[in-house]
């Protein structure tokens, strides 16, 4: 670097710090705990060293992980569980209380410097949380500042179904229940102690879910001849990320806070899934994250085109494939780490590591096309026992045939098994039921396979995609 590039750059900087209004391009890593096979904590910090990533973002307020987060250079997200939400929002004491408990003995160790209200409280019907909300927030920021920790900004994490509209991206508009109860609140709190709208976004569900309209490339970041204009704008996307985004930028501005900055807390594309999920494999996460990270750290920043040259911090999900998560299978495979602590493919979250300087060869995809054979669902490994009885239950009771097989004295009731059981009833749900949205999943209890599991007169019902 020359001495006027040095000065340039010197220049920007202080501009930075001067300001407070702009952020590090760093990007961060979301560290997940719903697996049984996890490395320590102390391990899981090493690892997180590995990745070169700046910052990371627990779930809870875990003591173990503060722990072993004490004296880095890591910029710490906790989160304040969901079930307490609508207690710190009727308590100030309560609030009080969980700060000083779960911040102020880590706050001089740990570079805590995000505290999230909840977890996509607004994605699920509303049970009486959704309107504790902003006041919770509140709650917690007066906390912070009792305790003198004016360091760290408070927000919640949304899903991007909070916008009713994401199409065109000048069209982003929020739900018409959130909108002016919880989401205009929530833009006042966070524009006036200058925090973030965390959001969290994954352009693979919205290829996936369209992906006879969207260009995989297009979803990946490797588009060389696809793009998108916004008729509202005449603003020119080549990648959905920005979509996305602006999305979210433009349904701020709707509700006249277009200055707020936005934080993605999750973003990623999963390493595998069951058999009918399309794109979900090594190649394309390994390609989505290597792109987005290049994206996202590149100085001078990118932006987005309604935000041209704007830092966007974010967060990668996740550092880990959680074998406990519910859900389809892609909800268990989002890491950048296998439970045993070995690299699903290699990736740097300091962006210093050109595309071009990962060496080791990527397993081509074999799923990026709809699957044509046939397939049966069925039990999941280490599925447990007590929930596999609850869900095989609650199968028999959708139609009046789905279980008819394995009744005693019928063909499918040997072996007697709960497996076996339980397997023929997803299965058999499942082919009754795909055509009007039933899936194979059943909370995280079920897998597709491509092996007919039918044994001697037992045929299971099959799906064809």
């Amino acid at each position: 670097m020359g001495p006027v590039a040095a000065i340039h750059v010197f220049i920007f900087a202080l501009l930075i710090s001067i300001s407070g209004a702009v952020i590090s391009s760093e990007v961060g890593i979301n560290y997940g705990q719903l697996g049984n096979n996890l490395p320590s904590p102390s391990r899981s910090v090493e690892l997180i060293k590995t990745l070169k990533a700046k910052r990371v973002k627990i779930y809870d307020a875990n003591p173990d992980i503060l722990k072993s987060l004490k004296n880095t250079d890591i910029q710490v997200s906790i989160m304040v569980p969901n079930a307490l939400i609508p207690n710190i929002s009727k308590s100030q004491y309560f609030s009080d209380q969980w700060v000083k408990t779960n911040v102020v003995p880590y706050y001089s160790d740990v570079k805590i410097r995000y505290l999230l209200v909840g977890n996509e409280i607004l994605t699920n019907p509303d049970t009486g949380t959704w309107f504790n909300l902003v006041p919770a927030m509140r709650r917690i920021k007066i906390s912070l500042t009792r305790h003198n920790i004016r360091k760290i900004k408070v927000g919640t994490p949304s899903a991007i179904n909070v916008l009713e509209s994401s199409f065109p991206p000048s069209n982003g508009t929020f739900r018409p229940d959130i909108s002016g109860t919880v989401i205009k609140p929530m833009l006042q709190f966070l524009n006036r102690t200058k925090s973030f709208f965390f959001i969290d976004f994954y352009p693979f569900f919205a290829w996936s879910e369209n992906a006879h309209n969207i260009s995989l490339e297009y979803a990946l970041f490797n588009a060389q001849n696809v793009t998108y204009t916004d008729p509202g704008t005449n603003l020119t996307y080549t990648n959905l990320f920005d979509q996305m985004f602006d999305a979210v930028v433009f349904a701020m501005k709707r509700l006249g806070y277009p200055g707020i900055r936005v934080f993605i807390a999750e973003t990623g594309w999963p390493n595998g899934g069951d058999f009918e999920q399309l794109g979900a494999n090594i190649y394309n996460s390994a390609t989505y994250n290597r792109n987005v990270v290049k994206k996202l750290t590149t100085i001078p920043a990118i932006g987005t085109p309604a935000q041209p040259g704007v830092v966007i911090p974010a967060f990668i999900f996740s550092l880990y494939n959680e074998n406990q998560k519910p859900g389809p299978g892609t909800e268990r495979q989002f890491g950048l780490y296998y439970p045993n602590g070995t690299e699903v493919f290699e990736i740097d979250l300091s962006g210093k590591t050109p595309l071009s300087g990962y060496k080791k060869p990527l397993p081509l995809p074999t799923n990026n096309e709809p699957y044509k054979g046939k397939l049966w669902c069925i039990v999941a490994k280490e599925a447990n026992r007590s929930a596999v009885k609850d869900a095989l239950a609650w199968a028999c009771s959708q139609g009046n045939t789905t279980c008819d097989e394995i009744q005693p004295g019928k063909g499918c009731y040997k072996p007697v098994s709960l497996f076996w059981h339980a397997s023929y009833a997803f299965s058999s749900y499942w082919a009754e039921f795909k055509k009007i949205g039933g899936v194979c999943s059943f909370n995280g209890l079920a897998t597709t396979t491509v092996k007919d599991p039918s044994f001697g007169q037992c045929k299971f019902p099959s799906v064809t995609l």
